[in-house]
């Protein structure tokens, strides 16, 4: 079924035949990207809830 794996071993997929430094850095900036933009909007709720609140006891 996996006959035709193009590296050797484990220590040969991550070099990526020495493009390896290039591949991963570019996933991990994705996903730290990603991660950040999925963050972002909970943070940005969280501070207008806070100000609202903030807002709300001011004119109370």
């Amino acid at each position: 079924m996996f006959e035709n794996f193009q590296f050797d071993s484990l220590a040969d997929f991550m070099a990526m035949s020495g493009h390896g430094p290039y591949v991963w850095s570019a996933y991990g900036i994705s996903a730290l990207v990603l991660f950040y933009l999925a963050v972002l909007p909970l943070r940005r709720r969280r501070e207008f809830l806070a100000t609202l609140n903030e807002q709300q006891s001011e004119e109370a």
